[in-house]
């Protein structure tokens, strides 16, 4: 069965950067939907952002836009969200998901594979 697997994540400082990577074990994923979402402690999940299988088209939560920017690497399998001037809003665990559609979602029930997540944490 086909996992997703995030890294990248950690501590960092208040206007800092950090960048998260997520590929599935077990093989390719074909045509799919790649979606970043974070869940804060005491707060309900929560979109991010999301990129079509081409990488042409892109979404993102209006508290990210601007700072983060989500991409994939179809030749590595991989989807990147590379986060920049990173606030201690952003604290959070950052989940990785992949949903078997050609249509960007921001749903999270839309997504079919999700990963263990990666802790996030902000200092100010």
């Amino acid at each position: 069965q086909v996992q997703l697997v995030e890294s990248g994540g950690g501590l960092v400082q208040a206007g800092g950067s950090l960048r998260l990577s997520c590929a599935p074990s077990g093989g390719p994923f074909g045509t799919v939907v790649m979606g970043w979402f974070r869940q804060a402690p005491g707060k309900e999940r929560e979109f991010v952002a999301a990129v079509s299988w081409s990488g042409a088209s892109t979404s993102y939560a209006d508290s990210v836009k601007g700072r983060f920017t989500i991409s994939r690497d179809n030749g590595k399998n991989t989807v990147y969200l590379q986060m920049n001037s990173l606030m201690p809003v952003d604290t959070a665990v950052y989940y990785c998901a992949a949903a078997r559609r050609t249509m960007i979602t921001r749903i999270d029930r839309l997504y079919d594979y999700w990963g263990q997540g990666t802790q996030v944490t902000v200092s100010s």
